[in-house]
C-alpha cells in the first residue's frame, strides 16, 4: 500500500470520528422522555382499561 492511500485511510478514520463526536454533542442537547414511574413527575397515573376490554372478544360485535 502506498503512503497516499494510508494516509487517506487515515483521515477518513479521524473524518469519522469527529463526524460521530459532532452528532453526539448535537443530539445532548434534546430531552428524551423518561421511561419508568410517572408518579416522580408530578403525573397522575391513568388507567384506560376495562373489566371487559379483552382483545380476544371475536364473537362480538365492536362497540360503538
Amino acid at each position: 500500500m502506498s503512503d497516499i492511500e494510508a494516509i487517506l485511510i487515515i483521515l477518513l478514520i479521524i473524518g469519522v470520528i469527529f463526524s460521530n463526536l459532532a452528532v453526539l454533542k448535537y443530539s445532548a442537547k434534546f430531552k428524551m422522555p423518561q421511561f419508568g414511574d410517572k408518579n416522580k413527575h408530578g403525573q397522575k397515573p391513568t388507567d384506560n382499561s376495562s373489566p371487559d376490554d379483552d382483545d380476544d372478544d371475536y364473537g362480538e360485535p365492536p362497540k360503538r
